[in-house]
């Protein structure tokens, strides 16, 4: 995403529509004959970068920029998340919604039926290559390589024409898949299993915060700009928003945020606090596992898990360093999010003292586990749809056992079912399904957490007695 610079609850409610955050009752004078409301009703979309849920806490690049708004303005705000832009531009028509604090496209089409307002953003689909191979700098230069892109997408239709342009010669290998997403292929490119792909540019900039080894500097499109939205009787909000827009503490914001989202390194941080925690590591008795396992031991009994399961997510979550803290918020030993902290009367400041951290997380886990028991029955399963509830959230995990029962898999079973329908829900036609309430997710990172946890436990197991 290209911007001009001038301008928790565990459980997400299944009707779509969220009261996410508020700061008083007194509205303010926007102008003299249109006072903002007490609380604006802001439409959205869930998407990859926008507006999605980690954790159980909503973040986004819009979400956090709408909230600044409603702060710096003293007004609440209620989220109504559509499932397309249609449906969106229909209840910004019909009145349901305020505003679209989403990317909606600035186009002549939709100047018919929406003003737009806000930071001006541009965005256009770009190369994403390997950084060792050859990088290619013009697009004449794909003539003879070969691109990777999801079948019948908008980057299928945009590299056949960018063929016919150069008189043919790019070798496009359209991968039909359900659970490929563009950001699946981003990944491959990262690990080397093909070559290039074609996404757009903002998907590209926030996964390369995650993959060091990928280049996105080629534009292979003309760019397309998008805004937020208000309806055409509400010029006076517009005005209210752009001028909230230009101001040097919005700007300033918007652009920490941009930061967070599409610049930050987002595993750098969690592995500099884990190379030195493994650079000096703590001296241990003979038969440990960390400094903390007589914490471990005490409250796992209190949900009658074994205390080695313990040790293995916390050594997933931060290598048993209290000190780490991610890209998303999360701190401590047991990686707790603020807002999950605060649900279970942990301030933030003591997340990450070692015992208190452990004490909520295994009444996090203990949760969870009861919130599951009557849909898993077999507790080993069990154990596994916990961790994956405890890494992406248990709305995302309702979501993937509803697709799976949607689409004949196993709801009781993770390896092949339930994982794969997580998967799923990167791509936009399944986490916008009636079935799902909490959208957009990175399923491959879940997967890939459960997976982490269980081969750590069968390491302590091996390791350690009971």
């Amino acid at each position: 995403m290209k911007l001009t610079r001038a301008i928790i609850a565990p459980l997400v409610a299944a009707a779509m529509t969220m009261v996410l955050w508020s700061c008083g009752s007194s509205s303010t004078t926007s102008t003299a004959s249109h006072p903002l409301p007490d609380t604006l009703v802001v439409g959205t979309l869930y998407t990859p970068t926008g507006f999605f849920i980690v954790r159980g806490d909503t973040m986004g690049y819009d979400y956090d920029r709408i909230i600044d708004f409603a702060r710096d303005k003293h007004i609440g705000l209620r989220f109504k998340v559509a499932p397309s832009m249609a449906s969106l531009i229909d209840s910004l028509e019909q009145g349901r919604v305020d505003v679209l604090a989403c990317e909606v496209p600035v186009t002549a089409e939709y100047r018919t039926q929406v003003i737009s307002c806000g930071a001006l953003n541009e965005t256009y689909q770009v190369l994403v290559q390997h950084t060792s191979d050859t990088v290619l700098t013009d697009v004449t230069q794909l003539v003879g390589h070969e691109v990777w892109v999801e079948a019948e997408s908008k980057y299928e239709a945009r590299l056949r024409n960018l063929d016919d342009e150069l008189g043919g010669g790019i070798t496009i290998h359209s991968i039909d898949a359900d659970t490929l997403s563009a950001e699946d292929l981003i990944e491959m490119v990262a690990r080397h299993k093909v070559r290039r792909t074609v996404v757009d540019s903002d998907i590209a900039q926030f996964d390369q915060s995650y993959y060091d080894s990928i280049d996105i500097s080629l534009s292979v499109s003309f760019p397309q700009r998008s805004a937020w939205a208000v309806g055409l009787r509400s010029q006076w909000l517009a005005d209210t928003i752009n001028a909230w827009s230009h101001s040097s503490n919005a700007r300033a914001y918007s652009k920490s945020a941009l930061k967070r989202y599409f610049e930050k390194n987002k595993r750098a941080q969690l592995k500099a606090a884990q190379s030195a925690q493994r650079a000096a590591p703590p001296k241990l008795t003979a038969g440990a596992l960390s400094p903390y396992d007589a914490i471990f031991r005490a409250y796992s009994k209190g949900i009658g898990w074994d205390w080695r399961m313990i040790a293995a997510i916390a050594y997933t979550e931060s290598e048993f360093n209290p000190h780490v803290e991610s890209w998303a918020g999360a701190r401590g030993l047991m990686q707790l999010m603020p807002a999950t902290a605060r649900s279970y009367g942990l301030d933030e400041s003591q997340i990450e003292d070692p015992e208190l951290s452990v004490r909520v997380a295994v009444k996090y886990l203990g949760e969870l586990e009861h919130m599951l028991r009557s849909r898993i029955p077999n507790p080993d399963e069990r154990t596994k749809f916990v961790l994956a509830a405890y890494n992406a959230g248990i709305g995302h995990i309702y979501d993937a056992i509803a697709l799976a029962e949607k689409y004949d898999k196993d709801p009781t079973t993770w390896d092949g079912c339930v994982e794969e329908t997580l998967l799923w829900k990167s791509k936009a036609q399944y986490y916008n399904d009636p079935v799902c309430h909490s959208g957009y997710c990175r399923g491959r990172e879940t997967v890939a957490y459960v997976a982490e946890v269980l081969g750590h436990y069968r390491d302590f197991e091996r390791r350690v007695k009971p």
